[in-house]
């Protein structure tokens, strides 16, 4: 059940994962607007400082010299040094130049938007009543401004001379131009989060459809697959689910037809069993019931080795199904031929290589060459040829058993290692009973990673191949 809180687009990856970019985006965006505040203040601070100690620098030097209009020093007096150093010099931005006589404005050099002396009377006051020279900051009606006051002894007048620097129209720009700043970094943080809200919905819609996918699937529906076009991460998920579902379908598929094959397969001796038992009491002699039993029994038999066979098949999907250990191969076969030899009265036969030692599961790789010696037994006469040949190549160990008879339709070599599946025409037998022995060959061969074969030998009728590949290096003996 879906949940109806106005809250739940929070559960969204997509959103909270955009979230938490947003609020880092305007996080360090806010932070670093303000720290460039900070910074660009604490500039125009050291700016004001070092021109305001270089203007009052030159006047004193200007002081200290001689008048460039009479060549001689200026002495004391003081409206002639004003004159000298007004007529060469302008006010830099946000800076008023003053010079007082006798405690009246003589002179002065201001910068546009800077106010008038009349506008901070008590200010000058201040700087009026200085005696030693002053440096520092101080609050106007104009805001707080920073300045050096430099006092001279003259004659008939003294007088001071000041420089004061008004930062308040550039810290307005450097406000606005921060309120610009943030401005366009919070717009461009939303433009990136309306992007990063739409891409990541692109780079998680495998993992949504994933999620519609699985809620649907069920155990009778497994086809349904995730589109996927990327090679992200998620895409690599959503791959890995579809590949998932594909295994899961075949194995579905696999069990559901094996399941229906065997219980068809029990369903005859089930049913003959039922019947015989149900006529068991109208048998009316020893003989009668005797037979009656020996039939039961036989089915009996017959269902106990399709389940032992199913168990085998069961087993061979566990990664435990095989022992692996050093197998020397002529003692493999001619051990085998030895079993097979008693089985039935045969023209046995047997080719044995030279000795070579590879990895295997003695107990499963004779298993599998005995239950081909048992299925041509069964379907060969008394006094035919059963042969059981082997060959060794540095890729492979290749293990025939050949007999003499009458040998396996063309049309069923394809299918007769399927479980349950039987040839067609006069040799339907010859695919292993009820359809699981040739099956268990498969499995064992393919278990050790080679495979069985129907193949075709010059002069021989039915002849198997089981193909072991040899691996690169055999591990030595286990002295324990």
């Amino acid at each position: 059940m879906k949940s109806t809180s106005p809250w739940r687009w929070t559960s969204s990856i997509r959103v909270r994962i955009v979230a938490v970019v947003v609020v880092l985006l305007v996080l360090s965006s806010v932070g670093s607007v303000l720290l460039l505040r900070l910074v660009l203040f604490e500039r125009l601070n050291e700016e004001i400082g070092t021109s305001l100690d270089r203007e009052a620098e030159e006047f004193r030097l200007l002081a200290g010299g001689v008048d460039p209009r009479t060549g001689e020093p200026f002495g004391e007096d003081l409206s002639a040094i004003f004159d000298v150093y007004f007529s060469r010099e302008i006010a830099d931005e946000g800076e008023t130049l003053l010079a007082f006589l006798d405690g009246e404005l003589y002179e002065s050099r201001r910068a546009p938007q800077v106010p008038d002396p009349g506008e901070f009377r008590s200010t000058v006051q201040y700087w009026l009543g200085l005696e030693e020279m002053a440096k520092g900051t101080i609050d106007t009606p104009a805001g707080q401004t920073s300045y050096v006051a430099v006092p001279f002894e003259g004659d008939p007048f003294d007088g001071i001379f000041v420089v004061a620097n008004f930062p308040a129209n550039e810290q307005s720009e450097i406000d606005q131009a921060v309120q610009t700043q943030l401005v366009v970094q919070l717009g461009t943080t939303i433009l990136a989060s309306l992007l990063s809200l739409a891409l990541a919905g692109r780079v998680l819609r495998p993992l949504k459809s994933l999620a519609e996918t699985a809620r649907i699937i069920s155990d009778t529906d497994l086809s349904r697959r995730i589109d996927t076009t990327g090679k992200d991460e998620a895409s690599q998920i959503a791959d890995a689910f579809n590949d998932m579902l594909a295994r899961l379908e075949q194995s579905f598929t696999t069990q559901r037809q094996f399941l229906d094959d065997t219980s068809h397969e029990l369903r005859t001796p089930l049913t003959v069993i039922r019947g015989q038992m149900e006529l068991i009491d109208l048998d009316e002699t020893p003989e009668e019931r005797a037979e009656t039993v020996a039939l039961v029994t036989d089915e009996v038999d017959r269902m106990t080795q399709i389940v032992s066979d199913l168990f085998v098949l069961a087993r061979a999907e566990r990664p435990d199904f095989l022992a692996l250990d050093r197998v020397e191969v002529r003692e493999l076969v001619l051990g085998v031929y030895r079993k097979m030899t008693a089985l039935a009265a045969r023209d046995w036969q047997v080719h044995a290589p030279e000795p070579t030692v590879i990895l295997a599961d003695r107990h499963r790789v004779t298993q599998a060459l005995l239950q081909l010696a048992d299925n041509a037994v069964k379907f060969t006469e008394a006094g035919a040829t059963i042969r059981l040949d082997a060959e060794v190549s540095p890729q492979a160990v290749r293990l025939w058993v050949m007999d003499s008879g009458p040998g396996i339709p063309a049309q069923d070599a394809d299918q007769i290692f399927t479980r349950f599946k039987r040839g067609s025409g006069r040799n339907t037998a010859k695919t292993g009973g009820a359809g699981l022995g040739l099956s268990i060959v498969a499995a064992i061969a393919e278990a050790h990673g080679g495979s069985a074969s129907l193949v075709t030998r010059p002069g021989w009728g039915a002849c198997f191949e089981i193909l072991l590949p040899r691996p690169a290096v055999v591990p030595p003996a286990n002295p324990g």
